[in-house]
């Protein structure tokens, strides 16, 4: 099991308490500090099962700044991602080839 976590985030910081407490062996994978790969990243997004402009967090500065508004190609944004890992949606959560975003947090249960 891993988790992408932010610990500056407070549903990250939820999530990692939610792992914390099942007393299942998880790694932490702080992915604003050791870069994330196009490879994982597009892995992330098939178990996930979602498109990659739904794991953007649009609100962020670099999002509206660099990319709203744009014609980005699914490569583009995950890109994008790659390069600016803060854009990345978090927690998420993976488990036994599931995963989920946690949030809200309690839905890491589901997958635990």
């Amino acid at each position: 099991m891993k988790i992408y976590h932010n610990p500056r985030c407070s549903k990250s910081r939820q999530g990692l308490t939610i792992l914390e407490n099942s007393n299942f062996e998880f790694e932490i994978i702080k992915y604003l500090e050791s870069s994330i790969s196009k490879e994982e990243l597009q892995n992330i997004l098939n178990l996930l099962n979602i498109s990659p402009i739904d794991l953007v967090r649009k609100n962020e500065s670099i999002w509206k700044e660099n990319y709203k508004g744009k014609e980005l190609s699914d490569d583009d944004i995950i890109t994008a991602m790659v390069e600016n890992p803060k854009l990345i949606e978090r927690p998420i959560v993976i488990n036994n080839g599931k995963a989920v975003i946690g949030r809200p947090p309690e839905i890491i249960k589901t997958i635990l």
